[in-house]
């Protein structure tokens, strides 16, 4: 009897470990939806995992500081650097953020135990601990933006997942193969420009 108790907590503890955090069925998800002009994306975010930065976009989105943004930036394999390729499509109010929005400490993917794997939401940033309003959704994995050495971004840091997709990818997908080439992309980044950007009408939680 004691020996089956003891191979059954161990087995339990071996799956734990080697779960992924985003289909743990037992974290606690506060859901996000997403209405774009190109149809409606769902998110499950976790705050256990990313306190921080799940507080700041919820935030955000109970303001309605993101409504009326856009996802304006696409990263893929015709416009990317190849030696760190990255799938994602990147969103909010711009490259310079919503004004007046605080920068947030900086959540890495080793403190959370989420990844940069399909459908993860991710802040955008420029230095460690400068993500604000900007955000990025990954579309086919791209582990190499989280923390770590290898990565995409020099200091090692990575960038802060808080959640994942639940419905939408196919829309998410949809935004990603768009043309690009904007007449106002930022200098250096027109490949990447979305032309036109992908209206997102609003962002809510879900009761």
């Amino acid at each position: 009897m004691i020996r089956t108790l003891l191979i059954s907590l161990m087995l339990a503890g071996l799956m734990a470990c080697s779960r992924p955090a985003q289909t743990t069925n037992e974290a606690v998800t506060i859901t996000v939806h997403i209405e774009t002009e190109r149809g409606d994306i769902t998110l499950a975010l976790y705050p256990d995992a990313a306190p921080v930065t799940v507080a700041n976009f919820v935030a955000l989105v109970e303001a309605g500081e993101l409504n009326n943004t856009s996802f304006y930036r696409t990263v893929r394999e015709d416009n990317d650097r190849p030696d760190a390729r990255i799938d994602v499509i990147q969103g909010g109010a711009g490259f310079d953020g919503l004004a007046g929005a605080t920068p947030i400490a900086h959540e890495t993917t080793e403190q959370t135990g989420l990844s940069h794997t399909r459908g993860a939401i991710s802040m955008a940033r420029d230095g460690v601990g400068t993500a604000s309003s900007e955000f990025f959704i990954v579309v086919n994995d791209s582990t190499n933006l989280d923390s770590g050495p290898g990565g995409r971004n020099p200091d090692e840091a990575g960038y802060a997942v808080f959640g994942y997709v639940t419905e939408g990818m196919d829309v998410v997908e949809a935004i990603w193969m768009s043309p690009t080439g904007a007449n106002d992309a930022p200098e250096g980044y027109s490949e990447q420009w979305l032309n036109p950007a992908a209206a997102i009408h609003s962002i809510s939680t879900v009761n």
